[in-house]
């Protein structure tokens, strides 16, 4: 487990929130903001660490005392930590969690519940977080994990201390990748520049079989000019059989990953448009093809190609109908593009 010194990219937050611990003014919960895989949850443990450090180093835990070392084995009484179960978090979970509060911390100074996914819950789940959030017991700290703030009620973000998480830039995941998993230089350029910030995403792309299906992925995207709408429907069920569901031990990538390559895609059709540097680009190792397909569509067709994927990528990650979603999708790609 990471104290603060040891995450990556993301000083600005660090900072905050050790100059909260330092004048000893710590809220009773925060709403942690961004992308997955930017170490939103990693800082929720250093911060958990932080606070409740027998002997803490310049607002930083020890990692030595027993706070710290109950902390690094998972066994800390005063950490608690709620997911959604199967595509929500419920009622259920949320009354267990209020009942939980009322105790006082066994061990540390602080209890902290690490809520993940908090736009997942449903609306009683979240009008009833909502009663307690607003006065906790005291020795409580929450911090809400999500992607998009807008997802959750206006009542509950503005009982929480914002905390935004930026993407991580590409050198800082080309030399974790390097250092940490042995990656070569190019393989690691080229999964820092399709991650899209995400160190996470990174990973997976090393580790699985992302980049030996991207090819396919990509072909995929020049097919839709001149699809029929059967043609497409099926297209759509294909992808959906073969990403819909992640896949285990480095079998392959989802649907959110999938489209995060079409996405990145178009953005560099967009950027080849408008004549940006190839350094510029994502995908830079497909800048002919690039440079083709970006002479035979106008600029307003490949923004609105962008703004629909990212638009089904923002869509799918509050888990609707995926079926609906990529067929949708792949639809109004179709009608854009020219044959």
């Amino acid at each position: 487990m990471k104290s603060f010194s040891q995450i990556l990219g993301q000083e600005k937050a660090i900072g905050f929130l050790k100059k909260v611990i330092k004048g000893d003014k710590i809220p009773h919960a925060y709403l942690f903001t961004g992308i997955e895989g930017t170490g939103k949850r990693t800082t929720a443990l250093a911060l958990a660490r932080a606070i409740n450090c027998k002997s803490p180093v310049e607002e930083d835990s020890c990692g030595d005392c027993k706070v710290c070392r109950q902390m690094n084995s998972g066994n800390f009484p005063d950490y608690y930590s709620i997911e959604p179960d199967g595509q929500n978090i419920k009622i259920e979970q949320i009354r267990e969690f209020n009942r939980s509060i009322n105790f006082k911390p066994v061990l540390g100074k602080y209890r902290i519940t690490i809520i993940n996914r908090a736009e997942m819950m449903t609306e009683e789940a979240a009008n009833s977080f909502l009663k307690t959030l607003e006065e906790p017991p005291p020795g409580n700290i929450i911090v809400l994990k999500v992607i998009d703030p807008l997802d959750l009620l206006p009542t509950i973000i503005s009982r929480c201390q914002k905390i935004p998480f930026k993407p991580l830039s590409h050198d800082i995941i080309e030399k974790h990748l390097i250092n940490e998993l042995g990656e070569t230089p190019e393989r690691s350029s080229l999964a820092a520049r399709i991650s899209g910030g995400s160190l996470s995403v990174a990973i997976d792309i090393c580790e699985g079989e992302f980049l030996k299906e991207r090819e396919e992925i990509l072909l995929n995207i020049t097919k839709l000019p001149g699809l029929s709408r059967i043609q497409v429907l099926d297209m759509a069920a294909n992808f959906i059989k073969k990403y819909s569901k992640k896949k285990t031990g480095g079998g392959g990538i989802d649907y959110f990953e999938f489209l995060g390559v079409w996405k990145s895609f178009y953005r560099d059709l967009i950027l080849t448009k408008e004549k940006a540097p190839l350094n510029m680009l994502i995908n830079r190792d497909y800048s002919d093809r690039l440079e083709d397909i970006s002479n035979k569509i106008k600029i307003e067709n490949l923004l609105d190609g962008f703004f629909i994927m990212d638009q089904s990528q923002r869509d799918l990650s509050r888990n609707p109908n995926v079926n609906v979603a990529i067929e949708k999708m792949l639809i109004d790609l179709r009608d854009l593009v020219p044959e």
